[in-house]
């Protein structure tokens, strides 16, 4: 009996030893195997640093994008303003091409000499009854002698069936209306504006001249020929 205790006893003890043996190698494991808690928040600390470093990376690519939108935005308005002008001087060019080969014309030695004269008028409406006038007026003889005096106008026409006549002041709708002042060497552009009575159909517009010394100038034009060209400004005052 004393014996079968004893390795009972002894069979107990083993059996215990294995089993803490067993249990130390587990936890071993485990402690291997498995992160610490300090090991986890590194991790979630780095996660969320890199997830900040991208929402930072993310912003810095919008704001770029943005200035980039707004580069090209700008450059498109740049360029049209750009066309614009270069649109503008084109014309202007023109128009100045224009004016030297009226005053090749006019100065040229084989073109006619002669005394005041009107070149041309044009008629611009600007409402239903005000026009606006530009008359190009010329001289070619005695270039040294400057053309000082008055223009007015005078336009035929007819209303209610009738022919009618309407006189510079009745145009300027002042009674004593003085005409618009001309001084000029070679030409010149002078503008103003006319008003029309409503009904009122016009057919002829006479230009008068009434120098400071000579004789008065008048020259007269169609309607037609006076509104059909509405391009184009004539030459300005030479000196």
């Amino acid at each position: 009996m004393s014996g079968a205790f004893v390795s009972l006893r002894a069979l107990a003890i083993a059996a215990g030893v294995l089993l803490l043996a067993l249990l130390f190698g587990l936890w071993g494991v485990w402690r291997t195997f498995s992160p610490a808690a300090g090991d986890l928040r590194g991790e979630l600390a780095r996660a969320e640093r890199q997830l900040e470093q991208a929402r930072t990376e993310l912003a810095g690519e919008q704001q770029k994008s943005a200035t980039l939108s707004r580069s090209d935005q700008i450059s498109r308005d740049a360029n049209r303003e750009l066309q614009g002008a270069l649109a503008v001087r084109d014309e202007e060019i023109a128009g100045l091409r224009a004016d030297v080969a009226f005053y090749e014309r006019l100065v040229g030695s084989t073109s006619q000499r002669r005394g005041l004269s009107v070149h041309a008028i044009r008629m611009q409406p600007q409402s239903d009854s005000a026009w606006h006038f530009d008359t190009t007026l010329t001289r070619n003889l005695d270039r040294e002698v400057v053309s000082e005096g008055r223009l007015s106008l005078s336009i035929e026409g007819s209303q209610g069936g009738r022919l009618q006549t309407l006189e510079w002041n009745q145009l300027r709708q002042q009674p004593d209306a003085e005409g618009v002042e001309f001084s000029f060497r070679y030409f010149q552009q002078v503008s103003g504006d006319v008003f029309l009575p409503a009904g009122f159909e016009p057919v002829r517009v006479n230009v008068h001249l009434r120098p400071q010394s000579g004789p008065d100038v008048e020259q007269s034009f169609t309607w037609a020929d006076a509104t059909r060209a509405q391009a184009g400004q004539g030459p300005r005052a030479v000196e």
